[in-house]
C-alpha cells in the first residue's frame, strides 16, 4: 500500500464518526429500537461502534508497541445482543469519537517500518497495521448505511 492510500483511509477513517453522527440524525426514541431492513437496530449499533472501536484501540496500540502482537478476536453479535439493551446511545458515540481520534493521532505519526508491524489475530492469523486499516477505515460508513437502512432512509 502506498503512502498517498493509507492517506486516504486514513482520512475516510477519521470521517467516520462524522458518517454515523449524520445517519442518526434527527432520530427518535422509537426508531432507535426497531430496524426495518431486519438488521441491528440503530442502538445495537451506536454500542458496537463503541465497543468496536475500543477494541480497535487497544489493536492498533499493540501493533505498534509489542513484538509478535496477538490480536485477540470477540464475538460482536454477542456483545451487540448482550450489552446494548436500553443504555443511552450518547455515551457511546462519545467513546467512539475519540477512540478515533486517538487512533488517527497514532495513524498519522506511524512510519513506514510501524506500517509493516505484524501481529498474530486469534481468529484469522496474520494481522498487519495495513489490515487494521483497511477494516477499520470502512466500518463506521458500513454501520452508517445500516442505521439508514434501519430507519427505511436508504
Amino acid at each position: 500500500m502506498t503512502a498517498d492510500e493509507r492517506a486516504k483511509l486514513i482520512q475516510q477513517y477519521r470521517d467516520g464518526y462524522g458518517v454515523v453522527k449524520e445517519a442518526l440524525r434527527g432520530i427518535t426514541s422509537e426508531e432507535l429500537d426497531r430496524s426495518a431492513s431486519g438488521e441491528w437496530t440503530p442502538r445495537q449499533i451506536a454500542h458496537h461502534l463503541a465497543d468496536s472501536e475500543m477494541m480497535s484501540a487497544i489493536r492498533i496500540r499493540r501493533l505498534l508497541a509489542e513484538d509478535e502482537p496477538v490480536i485477540h478476536g470477540y464475538d460482536e453479535a454477542t456483545f451487540a445482543r448482550k450489552l446494548t439493551s436500553d443504555r443511552p446511545i450518547e455515551p457511546s458515540l462519545e467513546a467512539m469519537r475519540w477512540a478515533r481520534e486517538t487512533c488517527a493521532q497514532l495513524l498519522e505519526r506511524m512510519t513506514e517500518e510501524d506500517w509493516r508491524k505484524v501481529g498474530t489475530h486469534t481468529e484469522s492469523g496474520p494481522y498487519s497495521a495495513e489490515d487494521w486499516l483497511i477494516i477499520y477505515a470502512g466500518h463506521a460508513h458500513d454501520h452508517a448505511g445500516q442505521i439508514k437502512r434501519s430507519r427505511g432512509r436508504d
